[in-house]
């Protein structure tokens, strides 16, 4: 079909886009900074010690696992732990070819939707872990600015307690507005989304303790993830506090959920470096541990996608892996339009 072929440049023509992106804001970056001292820290970093931080920051995702796998079992998914991490590993795999962290996001669930009895659930548990992935890492931003010395005087903490208040008001009006929501005045498609996503929220609300507890295993991933960067900038040369990399490298990883390069690529050194730069970090090594740690979820995604492809052949390669240049259209094609799911 002529269509096809269309479709598909306008995929690569985007992730074109979007390399070029991460590639102008890195060539920036190298261009104001001493190429030669970047590489001379870059190469102080022993290679030992980046392997070993790679397979734990794989094996720490198991733990991301077990927290998206509850959600969505909670909302009514019925996965089993293998099928979610083979979902999950091949998000992981998916946000080096999609813009932003969320291009994952759905990877994961075009794959879930295939061995879920409820595409609902599998929507509404992987919106509410980005969700609390979000809002876990502005409040280890939060403690981290705390923290700082005389960074917010009372003036700002009332604002930042205000957006704070804002965030959970806005978040709980949405959640409200679906069941405020006449249905019986919404399309035939509209209306059985409803009835499923009010369910699913009706189910979730049964779990507190369930979703509290997986928002207290996403503090930890994140704050685990923050600790990969310490042995990294100590070796690099970079002294830093903990309040420094708890308040600037969660805002960093917020900034690369922007679609505007690949996979988050260039923004997140760049904000980094922005944000340590007050804080008395040298610019150069800021963004050697950054390249680093880049690395590191670059080559963690690739093996993550050779994991997911492992465990498809010891389910039995019953579901096929998903395209992840292709994953979002194929996301939004398979959006439940039947109560059944």
């Amino acid at each position: 079909m002529p269509s096809q072929p269309s479709s598909k440049a306008k995929v690569w023509r985007k992730v074109a886009i979007r390399l070029s992106g991460s590639a102008l804001i890195l060539a920036t970056l190298f261009y104001f900074l001493p190429v030669r001292q970047l590489w001379s820290t870059l190469e102080h970093i022993p290679p030992a010690l980046s392997i070993g931080l790679l397979f734990f920051y794989l094996g720490l995702h198991f733990l991301g696992v077990a927290k998206w796998r509850i959600l969505i079992n909670v909302a009514g998914a019925d996965l089993t732990f293998l099928q979610a991490a083979r979902c999950y590993y091949l998000g992981l795999f998916g946000n080096n070819f999609l813009p932003s962290l969320i291009g994952g996001d759905f990877v994961r669930a075009s794959l879930a939707f295939t061995m879920s009895k409820s595409r609902t659930a599998i929507v509404l548990g992987s919106l509410i872990d980005r969700v609390q992935d979000v809002i876990g890492l502005l409040a280890v931003a939060g403690i981290g600015a705390l923290m700082v010395p005389m960074a917010l005087n009372e003036h700002s903490r009332r604002i930042f307690v205000g957006i704070a208040l804002l965030l959970v008001v806005v978040g709980a009006m949405g959640v409200g507005s679906l069941f405020v929501i006449p249905v019986r005045r919404l399309p035939m498609k509209l209306r059985r989304i409803m009835v499923q996503l009010r369910r699913g929220i009706r189910s979730v609300s049964k779990s507190p303790g369930s979703v509290a507890l997986c928002f207290c295993m996403g503090v930890v991933l994140q704050s685990f993830q923050i600790a990969i960067n310490f042995p990294l900038a100590e070796a690099s040369g970079l002294h830093l506090p903990l309040y420094a990399w708890l308040y600037a490298w969660p805002l960093a990883k917020l900034s690369s959920l922007l679609p505007v390069t690949q996979g988050g690529i260039g923004v997140r050194e760049a904000a980094l470096v922005a944000l340590l730069v007050p804080l008395g970090a040298p610019s150069v090594l800021t963004l050697a541990v950054g390249l680093v740690f880049e690395a590191i979820t670059i080559v963690g995604g690739l093996i993550a996608g050779f994991m997911a492809f492992v465990m498809s052949q010891m389910s039995g390669g019953k579901s096929k892996l998903v395209d992840p240049a292709a994953g979002t259209t194929q996301f939004a094609k398979k959006i439940p339009t039947t109560t059944h799911g």
